[in-house]
């Protein structure tokens, strides 16, 4: 198969530090035991991978859960972690088979079977949760473990599927310790990854040590790190400021992110395109004020992203024009073709052809404290009302409440980020705009279905391109959703720490192990 390639283009600037000698490549050894302090916005939805798809979520779990397959930095192409090899069966691409590595303990030291695979992925789609990653085994029809093999029939054929393997929603559990119809509520953590959590604080404090039974892709399990959560950038701002944190990732305010540089003394920035994209989700429902597809055309033709990203983001994000990101084959600029500039003319045009009364209300929802989101929420709630053809009323909400409100048909419009659980476009297709979606909006077209599908037939991804461009042509028309703007990734240490820019890069997996005192 012929991966598909995602643009990391990777502006690495290592600072070194003032003093005779420089900094040091090789970690201190007296500091190789103490925990290296990393703060984020992101927050952990459930310690449970059949209950969490949040960006926050996944990261602790590509540290203290293993999947068959993984990445490494920088890689497309998913390569064995707890499988010793994986591969199709046949030509159809509707049989995939992994065999397991031997010698996979979990903490209570009980040996790693394909039958605990299988329970992973069974109990994933049993569940189904509102928030959880059953939506991306759409394809999966069953799974058969024998010994140490263990393989998945799928219902249609699906090149995409060891990708999907390799995500949090392949995350390998121990058998004895998840029910297989229920979400563990504790906040134990049974997996085999390179870390172990030892303690853990909801939206406070993740404790993690090295795990010296690790077994897989991870040729060092790296030093203790503790994942520190804050509510909102400006608190991550001051713990960085007031030295609390070691590393800052995910994300500090876009003010403070556009006045870094590299020259800078006493601390390491690492910047780096990204696949994150923030869409406008919009609620299709019959009985929403939205449902009539020419109101939603009149929202596009009103969305200034331009000024978004320079007002509200301090051109820290770019603007984007489309469902797929710039970097992923098959991206497009459908929404440009489709609505060049922000034109009220146009959309008042709209409304009055679909006969709706004037101005047209609806609620438009956003997750609290999470980057500029508030900023952005007031922004777009500007452009919308701009003529007088919309009333937007607009509500922050807890991160847990804004995901149940979104998954459950309670809100018109919401503005969500998302990280790419893989690096090809099939992740930005039936989890965003296919039916029965994750992103919940009722939006169902049997064309954008059938190309979703018929994309994922191809074992060369670059084929599946003409399949990829229908369907961005398809959604700008219809508008379940209207892209905003694609992120770039920054992290930030001090010069204590180096490995930083191996952190994320957009294959969802977050390297906290490649994490080192110098």
């Amino acid at each position: 198969m012929r991966s598909v390639r995602m643009r990391i283009l990777a502006m690495l600037a290592v600072l070194a530090a003032v003093g005779v000698g420089g900094w040091q490549l090789l970690p201190s050894q007296g500091d190789s035991d103490k925990s290296i302090q990393v703060g984020t916005t992101d927050a952990v939805t459930s310690l449970d991978p059949a209950a969490a798809y949040d960006a926050g979520s996944w990261a602790l779990f590509s540290n203290v859960f293993q999947s068959l397959l993984t990445y490494e930095p920088g890689g497309a192409s998913p390569v064995p972690d707890a499988a010793e090899s994986c591969g199709f069966v046949g030509h159809d691409l509707r049989t995939y088979r992994c065999t397991l590595r031997e010698g996979l303990t979990f903490p209570s030291g009980r040996s790693m079977t394909a039958e605990d695979v299988k329970y992973s992925f069974d109990r994933v789609k049993k569940i189904k949760s509102d928030v959880g990653p059953s939506a991306l085994l759409d394809t999966l029809a069953s799974v058969s473990a024998d010994g140490l093999k263990v393989t998945f029939h799928l219902s249609s054929p699906d090149a995409t599927f060891p990708f999907k393997v390799a995500t949090g929603a392949g995350s390998i559990v121990d058998r004895t310790k998840y029910p297989a119809d229920g979400q563990r509520t504790d906040n134990g953590v049974d997996g085999t990854g390179p870390y172990e959590l030892t303690a853990y604080t909801k939206n406070k404090k993740a404790r993690l040590t090295p795990n010296g039974n690790y077994e897989g892709a991870v040729k060092d399990t790296g030093r203790p790190v503790d994942l520190l959560y804050y509510a909102d950038a400006n608190k991550l701002d001051s713990a960085w400021k007031a030295k609390r944190v070691d590393v800052a990732t995910r994300q500090l305010p876009p003010q403070v992110l556009a006045g870094l540089n590299a020259s800078d003394p006493g601390r390491r920035v690492s910047e780096s395109d990204s696949a994150e994209t923030r869409n406008l989700y919009l609620n299709t429902r019959t009985g929403s004020p939205l449902h009539e597809t020419k109101v939603r055309q009149a929202m596009a033709w009103l969305v200034d992203r331009e000024q978004l990203a320079a007002q509200v983001y301090d051109g820290t994000v770019d603007p984007l024009y489309s469902l797929i990101p710039t970097g992923i084959t098959g991206h497009t600029t459908s929404f440009f073709d489709a609505y060049p500039k922000p034109d009220t003319a146009k959309a008042k045009q709209l409304l009055t052809e679909a006969g709706v009364t004037l101005p047209i209300r609806f609620t438009y929802g956003y997750g609290a404290g999470r980057g500029a989101a508030a900023a952005e929420a007031a922004e777009l709630k500007r452009q919308l009302e701009t003529g007088g053809l919309f009333k937007v009323t607009v509500k922050g909400y807890e991160w847990s409440d804004f995901q149940k409100r979104w998954a459950t048909g309670k809100l018109d419009a919401y503005a969500v980020g998302w990280v790419a659980d893989y690096p090809d476009a099939d992740t930005f297709g039936a989890p965003l705009v296919g039916t029965d979606g994750t992103m919940n909006t009722g939006y169902s077209s049997g064309l954008v279905d059938h190309l979703i599908q018929s994309g994922r037939g191809y074992a060369d991804r670059g084929e599946a391109t003409e399949d990829f461009r229908e369907l961005q042509q398809a959604v700008a028309a219809d508008v379940p959703v209207i892209p905003l703007w694609q992120a770039k990734e920054y992290v930030v240490g001090s010069e204590d720490v180096g490995g930083g820019q191996y952190l994320s890069d957009g294959t969802g997996v977050f390297r906290l192990w490649r994490l080192t005192w110098i």
